[in-house]
């Protein structure tokens, strides 16, 4: 899956993939994973999500990375703000009250970009990967953290060959072969949620599961280097 295919999803307004609302599983467990409730907080592949929103109304400064320009800017109006812009290493940062996103690649991020983050969320990010990407993915994130970052990610967990993501299915199992090697993992809630989404039922689903879990970034070596 190229770059352009998101791209393209927001240049076409097909965004299904955007929640107008809070995600309840950061509402119910931000608390009890994050000690430090002023933390700046990453946000990968963060869209104009309402969850960050709701991490800045809380104290937390917010650090996202967006593909998509038009993703970004609509944030930005959408909160009323006027945001600057200056080119960081290839990628443009837009920044005001709070809110620093920086629009390009996840995988053109550096640690440096992010030396003041002590907490992430990843609602929608790794879901959002094709299988060949998720390990290149993990491996980043794991470059980006620092020790004892801690995570809080969601997930959702079906039977791969009835429906064709995104989101895709990432179970239980690969998340701890993505994650195990560079981050301490711990399951949180496995949920059934098919009846909460009818539109996945019409697309064929028997089971749909949302998974939640903590990743404490250990003392471990990150992978040096992106996989391709």
């Amino acid at each position: 899956m190229e770059p352009e295919f998101w791209v393209e999803r927001w240049q076409r307004n097909e965004i299904g993939f955007h929640q107008d609302r809070v995600n309840p599983y950061l509402v119910q467990f931000w608390g009890d994973v994050i000690a430090d409730r002023h933390a700046p907080v990453f946000v990968p592949l963060c869209g104009k999500s309402q969850d960050m929103v709701w991490l800045h109304q809380r104290g937390h400064a917010v650090v996202g990375v967006e593909l998509s320009l038009i993703a970004v800017e609509s944030f930005f109006v959408e909160q009323q703000l006027v945001p600057t812009r200056r080119e960081i290493d290839g990628l443009v940062l837009f920044e005001a009250q709070g809110y620093k996103i920086y629009c390009g690649n996840y995988f053109a991020l550096k640690s440096q970009h992010l030396l003041e983050v002590r907490a992430a969320y990843d609602r929608a990010s790794l879901v959002a990967l094709p299988p060949p990407l998720r390990n290149r993915y993990a491996q980043h994130l794991a470059q980006l953290l620092a020790p004892g970052v801690r995570t809080l990610l969601v997930a959702v967990d079906y039977p791969a060959p009835q429906m064709q993501g995104p989101p895709f299915a990432v179970n239980e199992a690969e998340v701890r072969a993505l994650y195990s090697a560079t981050f301490t993992v711990q399951s949180l809630l496995v949920h059934n949620a098919l009846d909460d989404n009818p539109r996945f039922k019409e697309r064929g689903l028997t089971r749909l599961e949302e998974c939640v879990y903590t990743l404490v970034r250990n003392n471990t070596p990150a992978p040096h280097g992106d996989l391709q």
